[in-house]
């Protein structure tokens, strides 16, 4: 259990680390950084299943155009959610994308009820309620919704809808993920340097260096919660995914500067609220669920 919150802990702290990684190639396209995450990235999972021969998997997949389809659309959910994030951190909204992150449980919840047909108890319908007031009211200040987050959570949620469903593993989803863009990412950084528009080839040394970590960046924090979702409850790691947003918010409010008036603490504050009654609801009925069964088991 201890280990498990440590390597979840480990895994949220990292992801809400990530501006301080993008911002130091803010002079560095968007989508190069993208290209290059999926390369490295691709790279170092190979590594990681070498040095395991972890390669079984590989056999559920092959011929199976469905389950490619599958996880094809996942990579591009992924992807878009990588580039929307990367373009907002070197964009000064890190605020923005912090909020995206913040909703995130409460879309799962929903796309859970609109796609799976999941019940939603009366504390998630409340959680989704206060959130949908305070997207509402981040719209009427700021004259449009706040498009970034919306799209962030979105994407997410997608995704992790899509593998909810998938026979993969995290390890070797991104792998297949990552192997089916390649194509994609490597042509398109062949056609980059050919024209003389490469930014690792023109970067200064640490540009490359930094570049090349996005293949650890990426899959290290992935392990992690992997092997923390492993050994703790459900309930213990959805209090743990705040830790991301918030080390976000707090980075884009002090370290970044980013403006942060009234009118958004308000619609902030709201979303808060929900993810209060939605963790409070979670905790209560984990509890409720464990007391009732070691009532059931006791002797008489």
């Amino acid at each position: 259990m201890r280990k498990g919150m440590l390597y979840a802990a480990a895994a949220y702290t990292i992801w809400g680390l990530f501006p301080l990684y993008f911002k130091t190639l803010q002079a560095i396209a968007p989508l190069q950084i993208l290209m290059h995450r999926m390369v490295w990235s691709l790279l170092f999972v190979l590594c990681i299943l070498a040095w395991r021969r972890q390669w079984s998997w590989l056999r559920e997949v092959a011929g199976k155009p469905l389950v490619l389809a599958g996880f094809m659309l996942s990579a591009v959910l992924l992807s878009t959610n990588w580039f929307i994030y990367i373009w907002a951190v070197n964009n000064g909204r890190i605020i923005d994308s912090s909020l995206g992150y913040f909703i995130n449980p409460l879309v799962n919840v929903l796309l859970g009820y609109l796609v799976l047909g999941e019940r939603l108890r009366l504390g998630q319908w409340l959680a989704v309620a206060l959130a949908a007031a305070g997207v509402a009211w981040l719209t009427w200040q700021s004259g449009h919704p706040p498009w970034i987050g919306l799209a962030l959570a979105m994407s997410f949620g997608a995704y992790g809808l899509m593998r909810k469903t998938a026979r993969l593993g995290p390890l070797e989803g991104l792998s297949l993920e990552t192997l089916l863009l390649f194509p994609f990412a490597f042509a398109y950084l062949i056609w980059l340097t050919v024209n003389g528009q490469n930014a690792f080839v023109l970067a200064a040394p640490m540009s490359q260096w930094l570049l090349a970590a996005a293949g650890p960046i990426t899959a290290i924090p992935l392990l992690l919660f992997a092997a923390g979702a492993r050994r703790i409850p459900m309930a213990t790691l959805g209090l743990l995914q705040y830790i991301g947003p918030s080390l976000q918010l707090v980075l884009g409010i002090w370290l970044y500067n980013e403006p942060f008036g009234t009118a958004r603490l308000i619609g902030f504050a709201a979303i808060w609220s929900a993810l209060v009654v939605y963790s409070g609801e979670g905790v209560w009925r984990a509890w409720s669920t464990r007391n009732n069964a070691a009532t059931a088991t006791a002797p008489r």
